[in-house]
This record gives structure tokens, C-alpha cells and sequence, in this order.
């Protein structure tokens, strides 16, 4: 039997993920978590075969725990589980080491599929993923400009977007204020802004903020 542990901070969301695939053939265990925090300590203690990971987590992004687990745990799957659309995410998580993607709004049974696929050592991509990978593997392929940031970048720029002020970015990413200043700066150069609410005006405008 295929051991899942389900990250997600709304409740609702995870019962529910938690309902397919214990009502799926064959079945799943599941286990559940609400927070990066949470994941880290379940992964610790217990041995699980995939990790079905909310990319938009309270605290530590997803993309900082996908790292993390990564790093820790190089051959665990992780699939990636978002609201956002697959553009704007999803080769991003794919290149940091995830084992897929799979967005909110998918089938029940498209769920099932993914777990188990990933589960096998397998990758799980749809076709419009895959022809996004294609594209930016082409030479002078254009990128948009949040994808010319690095994953530590991106999180700031996505944390700046909501609203956090510098101390409570540096307090979630375990750095200093003076680090976050740093990628701020950089930020707004790479992606040729001139300010914060030119940042959040864009991440919206983009769909990378709820």
C-alpha cells in the first residue's frame, strides 16, 4: 500500500484529498499535516512514499520545504499541489526537484493517477507542462520576468506581494533584514521594477498571489 502524507493548511482541502484516496481502489494510508513545519517533523518520524505538497504553505513557502526535503530526502517524490496556474509554477517546482504537478481543480481521479505515478519513480506532467518545458528548453527562449529569479528570489517577491513587511520576511525565511533588502534589490533589477507596489501590482496581475 502506498503511504501518503497530504500537506495542505486548509483543512477542508486536506479531508478531502484524504477522502479520494482512501476511497480509491487498492487504497491509500494517508497522513496529514498543516503546515512546512509539520512536514519536516511527520518526515522525520515516519516513512512515507510520496508527499502531495501545497505549494502556497503558512510560514515556509512550499518551494522552501520541497528544497529542504529535497536535499534531505533526494529520492522521496514530492507532488506538487496548487491553485495557481501550471505557467506560473509549475517548471519552477519541477527544476527545484518536485516529481510533479498538479493543480486544485483537477479530477478525483487525476489525483489518484498522479500519486501513483510519481509513487512508481515516475514524473507527472500534463501536456501543457510538457510543452513548456520544451519551449524554455529552446535556445533564446523568451522568459517572463519572475522566472528569471531564483527560487530564494521568487519567495521573497512572493512574500513581498502579499503584503509582509521586511522583518516578517526575514523572520519566515530565517535570514536577516538586511538579506531580504538585499533580494529586494535584486528583484526589482532582474524584473526592470522600480518599486514594491510595481511587484505586487504584477504577482496579481500574473495569478502568483491567492
Amino acid at each position: 500500500m502506498i503511504h501518503v502524507l497530504i500537506a495542505d493548511d486548509h483543512a477542508i482541502v486536506r479531508k478531502g484529498l484524504i477522502q479520494i484516496l482512501r476511497d480509491a481502489p487498492d487504497g491509500f494510508e494517508v497522513d496529514e499535516a498543516s503546515s512546512g513545519q509539520e512536514v519536516l517533523e511527520k518526515i522525520e518520524a515516519n516513512k512515507y512514499d510520496v508527499i502531495v505538497l501545497d505549494i502556497t504553505m503558512p510560514g515556509r513557502s512550499g518551494l522552501d520545504i520541497l528544497s529542504q526535503i529535497k536535499v534531505q530526502y533526494p529520492t522521496l517524490p514530492v507532488l506538487i499541489l496548487s491553485m495557481h496556474p501550471e505557467d506560473q509554477y509549475a517548471v519552477r517546482v519541477l527544476k527545484a526537484g518536485a516529481s510533479g504537478y498538479l493543480m486544485k481543480e483537477s479530477a478525483p481521479e487525476e489525483l489518484i493517477q498522479a500519486v501513483r505515478k510519481v509513487a512508481s519513480g515516475s514524473k507527472y506532467i500534463t501536456a501543457t507542462v510538457a510543452e513548456r518545458l520544451v519551449v524554455n528548453l529552446e535556445k533564446g527562449s523568451e522568459k517572463s520576468p519572475h522566472e528569471k529569479l531564483s527560487d530564494r528570489e521568487f519567495e521573497v517577491l512572493l512574500l513581498l506581494a502579499k503584503g509582509n513587511p521586511v522583518k516578517d520576511i526575514a523572520e519566515k525565511l530565517f535570514i536577516s533584514a538586511k538579506t531580504v533588502h538585499t533580494y529586494r534589490s535584486r528583484i526589482l533589477e532582474k524584473m526592470q521594477m522600480k518599486g514594491t507596489a510595481e511587484l505586487i501590482h504584477y504577482a496579481i496581475q500574473n495569478q502568483l498571489v491567492d
